[in-house]
């Protein structure tokens, strides 16, 4: 979930805009029609009255009404929870995807901080629930799971709640974590956003936003590249010390709360939210990290050649061999591109995504003060997701746009699960988004015959597969020591700078050179901000990708079923679980090296072209 412009990006504007054709906005009317749409005024106050009915008929009952079954049970306490979650999360999702629309907009950044502090307000009235249940005995939970259907029903989200049991705290000081999040983190986040959305880069006297300038480093134009990287440079160290400070303010937030809750490890806290260990993800890191030599080291050696260099500088990273198509995609050739795909898998997917494009469910141009980069947002089960894309006409956006897709779909399926379990840890909510990804890429490879243009495909897939796995385990690196370190004092722009070119070079390798300016580039990624330690979920929703496609790709028949039904399954199922129908176990380190192992072969194939 990592965009942005009319006016101010000037690679989105005229021509280029018109060869895209119409780029859907998306309608978020099916939430509210307005900030100042009645339905919404009526909802806030109602939660506000619910909350507190909920609060004087359940606190400190809740281990009689584990007992007691019928209307006075925990099933019916855990019911009306989950309808007041349900609309709480509506207004929230309303707020965040008017916001991100336009985060320049200060009537949208103050309606959105209002949003979130009237709901913070209202959900702390709710935060006894969870941790009320979580002191009954586990024998008394069991039997009212036993006895009671209602409470049965929610047998997954219960189970998953105790996880968190011995990280809890006592109510007081949980309600008083949660009321400061909108002035601790919440707050930090929020100036991160929009500090990112005001700055402006100016190449060659054109005045841009940063997803216009990111989308030059894609040039096939060398000195646009160096253009673009020079731009970005020179404005990310003008303001290098907010970001610093933002850093540092969030690493050293984590790390008070991680040790009032008793979290051994910096990550444990990221590993307990995605329900997964920490030796699987532990795993996954040592084999990225051993394999940088046969994966992005020999690629990127094979890409300097082919670009003609004995070293490329960072900034030639992404650039597109001689061999790529220049020509822009437009929407409706992307459009038709994932949906074809996606309906060659399973027309169910194909009608599922294409709702997207039919009701208006995106918001695809860029514009200026519009966030960066791509997302889709589940919003509640009660309506549906909306993706958020900034479309250039790169194939590299229709990857997205597939990427973004297949989160849709899974959001969609997993919505039969309700609000309290639709939700997916980070780990498998990669997986049906790189799976869209996949579909996308075989059907696009197996229309080609032309040895050039399977040359150019075949690289940027590669690229991308990089840019998922050893990049995002880089990622994971970097804000691995940058925790650790902070918590041996406040760090600055400089030695933070440094732990980014060492996980640079090392990830890499020899045949990028890393320029100086680079040191400045961690500052723009959201996830180390937003989501800390988000970043392997990329990594391993690939290479988890990778084994399922083997499965898919070898199986005679009934895999589009078990995949539709661990989509549904929400946040129901461990990863252990959702796997079994499969053969596959993250927990085997073998399991790694074989989703790695799908991405050498095609490097493989692509030097089988070159000789």
């Amino acid at each position: 979930m990592e965009g942005i412009c009319h006016s101010a990006a000037g690679s989105a504007a005229g021509k280029d805009a018109d060869d895209l054709g119409t780029l859907p906005e998306w309608d978020l009317s099916d939430l509210y029609a307005a900030m100042d749409a009645p339905e919404l005024t009526g909802d806030i106050e109602e939660s506000d009255r619910a909350s507190r009915a909920f609060e004087e008929r359940w606190k400190n009952k809740l281990e009689a009404a584990a007992t007691a079954g019928g209307d006075e049970g925990l099933g019916a306490a855990l019911r009306q929870y989950e309808a007041l979650e349900e609309v709480m999360g509506r207004i929230v999702s309303f707020a965040g995807l008017t916001y991100f629309s336009d985060t320049s907009d200060p009537a949208r950044a103050k309606f959105y901080g209002d949003i979130q502090s009237k709901i913070t307000d209202i959900s702390s009235r709710l935060l006894f629930f969870a941790l009320e249940i979580n002191r009954i005995d586990d024998g008394i939970i069991d039997a009212a799971i036993k006895n009671d259907p209602a409470t049965a029903h929610y047998k997954p989200w219960l189970i998953d709640l105790r996880k968190d049991k011995p990280y809890q705290l006592e109510d007081r000081i949980e309600k008083l974590f949660h009321e400061k999040s909108v002035t601790g983190h919440g707050a930090w986040n929020r100036l991160f956003d929009e500090t990112m959305a005001a700055l402006r880069f100016t190449i060659d006297g054109e005045v841009l936003t940063l997803e216009p300038t990111l989308n030059k480093l894609q040039s096939s134009d060398g000195s646009e590249r160096r253009a673009a990287a020079e731009a970005l440079t020179k404005t990310f160290g003008e303001n290098i010390r907010t970001f610093t400070l933002i850093t540092n303010t969030l690493a050293k937030d984590k790390e008070i709360s991680d040790r009032w809750r008793g979290f051994e490890d910096i990550a444990d806290s990221r590993h307990l939210a995605n329900r997964v260990e920490r030796e699987v993800v532990d795993a996954l890191s040592d084999a990225v990290s051993d394999a940088y030599p046969r994966l992005s080291h020999r690629y990127y050696t094979m890409k300097a050649k082919w670009l003609g260099m004995e070293q490329m500088e960072f900034w030639d990273r992404n650039a597109p061999l001689p061999e790529t198509p220049q020509t822009l995609i437009s929407w409706d050739k992307a459009r038709e591109t994932v949906l074809s795909a996606y309906g060659d898998f399973d027309p169910q997917m194909a009608d599922i995504a294409s709702r997207f494009f039919d009701r208006n469910w995106i918001d695809a141009p860029v514009r200026a003060g519009k966030a960066p980069g791509a997302f889709s947002h589940p919003t509640v089960p009660s309506a549906h997701p909306y993706v958020l894309l900034n479309y250039l006409g790169k194939p590299r956006d229709v990857m997205t746009l597939a990427h973004e897709l297949g989160h849709g779909v899974h959001q969609v399926l997993a919505g039969e699960q309700g609000a309290l379990m639709a939700p997916t840890p980070l780990t498998l909510a990669e997986t049906a988004s790189v799976f869209g990804e996949m579909l996308t890429f075989r059907a696009l490879l197996d229309r080609t015959s032309d040895p050039k243009e399977r040359k150019a495909m075949l690289a940027q897939k590669v690229e991308d597969m990089i840019n998922t796995v050893v990049r995002q385990i880089a990622f994971y690196q970097f804000e691995r020591k940058v925790h650790t370190a902070r918590r041996e004092g406040e760090l600055t722009s400089e030695k933070i700078g440094e732990l980014w070119i060492s996980v640079q070079e090392e990830s890499l390798g020899p045949a990028i050179r890393i320029s100086s300016g680079y040191e400045t580039f961690w500052a723009y990624i959201p996830h180390f901000i937003h989501s800390p330690f988000y970043v392997y979920a990329y990594a391993f929703g690939d290479c988890l990708v990778n084994s399922l496609y083997a499965v898919y790709r070898n199986a005679e028949s009934g895999f589009q079923e078990r995949y539709f039904d661990m989509l549904r399954a929400g946040g129901t199922k461990h990863h252990s679980e959702l796997l079994a129908p499969f053969n596959l176990d993250a927990s085997d380190p073998s399991f790694w090296s074989r989703g790695l192992s799908m991405i050498e072969g095609l490097i493989d194939e692509l030097e089988a072209l070159d000789a």
